[in-house]
């Protein structure tokens, strides 16, 4: 689907949508949980729904309203043969170690980008806990065999956080103790996300400066009700909007989230843009009229690139966003569609070793491909908002991956000049 956006301002109130991240961790813990849990605030984007998908074929009794989702584990354990995780890289990563708590073969697939994304360096952590695991030559489909036992292993967290999320909630179900050394992890804040909800739900581990994780088994996964919060990822790109083309009032949001994405409050204060929180947790952020460039090193954060991106467009000469090789393994290769699909409007990025810089200077209407990348497609609508003329974005249905009603939330909020 295409959709044409012509420049405007906005005004007006947005509620964050909620947290497929959160959603997606909470559907994994109430899958290992031994009482139904009930999981409320729901997302309804495509990656929620594949995770929703998971818990079904491990045999769980799924209860899906408006309201809530009510996940009830079955009583004599896990049991499948296939799980489909859609196009969601976390619903792949975080199961596969779930899956390889079972004592027989689980395959995993995926569709669309998911299936070029990688996954062999998931295979030796796996082998060191006693699974059988077989990938197509790194991608998918994965097939691993347990069941997984403790001990020690060492993880490369190079690559994604994801893979050592999904191990630190399936170990501590184990007998054993088990002792994680890991080796480059980036993303640091999606792990204090996995071991904050973990908590939430009752089982701790104990983490070393994330380079050795312990933990302990026999631990009980227990949370009756969980509510997830509002999601920073997709707010950042109202509060861009803001920044640039008018004021916003966004509810939802926790200030005190360990979301990652929360850093684009960070970004805010550089460019020296005025924001609070009121007293009732909403975030006011208004628009300046003088942004000023930025350096920022988003390589804990990499979701952030695109519409941090067309907010340096806005700024005055040129912004550097540091973390470029985050971006390969993404719904797109995400660098190079930034690159290409912002200059189509005008605007110049290039690449001065792992950093983006982004000169800002007039935005020129247009046509431009959201790369079947959601955040792709929120970062072109953002430009079109001080575009010169109106600028059609194609493929626009992308953005289900993660926050369906993202264009409905824009239209109500646009004052079209």
């Amino acid at each position: 689907m295409n959709l044409t956006i012509k420049p405007s301002k906005v005004a007006g109130s947005v509620t964050a949508p909620p947290s497929k991240s959160y959603m997606q961790r909470a559907i994994a813990l109430a899958v290992l949980s031994h009482k139904p849990t009930i999981i409320s605030n729901l997302s309804d984007c495509n990656d929620c729904r594949a995770a929703i998908g998971v818990a079904k074929s491990l045999g769980c009794e799924v209860d899906l309203s408006d309201a809530e989702l009510k996940i009830v584990p079955p009583v004599n354990g896990l049991s499948g043969s296939h799980l489909h995780c859609g196009e969601s890289g976390l619903a792949l990563r975080m199961f596969t170690p779930v899956a390889s708590l079972l004592g027989s073969e689980v395959m995993l697939t995926g569709e669309g980008s998911l299936q070029q994304r990688p996954v062999g360096f998931m295979e030796d952590t796996l082998r060191q806990l006693g699974v059988d695991i077989q990938s197509d030559k790194g991608l998918l489909p994965i097939k691993v065999k347990g069941p997984m036992k403790g001990g020690k292993a060492t993880v490369d967290g190079s690559v994604s956080s994801q893979f050592l999320t999904g191990l630190l909630i399936a170990l501590p179900t184990l007998k054993n103790d088990t002792v994680l050394t890991v080796n480059n992890l980036t993303s640091r804040p999606y792990i204090d996300m996995t071991l904050q909800i973990m908590r939430d739900f009752g089982v701790v581990v104990e983490n070393a400066d994330y380079e050795q994780f312990t933990i302990k088994g026999s631990q009980q996964y227990v949370n009756a009700k969980y509510r997830v919060e509002g999601d920073w990822s997709g707010a950042a790109a109202f509060i861009v909007a803001a920044a640039i083309a008018g004021t916003l009032k966004i509810s939802g949001l926790n200030p005190q989230s360990a979301q990652a994405d929360r850093a684009i409050m960070d970004v805010l204060r550089l460019t020296g843009t005025q924001f609070a929180f009121d007293a009732d947790n909403c975030l006011i952020v208004n628009k300046n009229d003088n942004l000023q460039s930025f350096k920022f090193d988003a390589t804990d954060c990499p979701d952030l690139f695109p519409v941090v991106a067309a907010l340096a467009a806005n700024c005055k000469g040129k912004s550097a966003i540091a973390g470029v090789h985050r971006l390969t393994h993404k719904e797109s290769n995400r660098a190079e569609a930034i690159r290409r699909e912002l200059g189509k409007l005008g605007i110049c990025v290039e690449f001065e070793g792992d950093s983006m810089v982004v000169t800002g200077g007039p935005i020129s209407g247009g046509t431009a491909s959201a790369c079947n990348d959601h955040r792709m497609a929120m970062s072109l609508a953002l430009c079109a908002l001080t575009a010169s003329s109106a600028v059609t974005i194609e493929g626009t249905e992308c953005v289900g991956k993660s926050y369906p009603g993202f264009f409905d939330d824009l239209e109500k909020v646009l004052i079209i000049d």
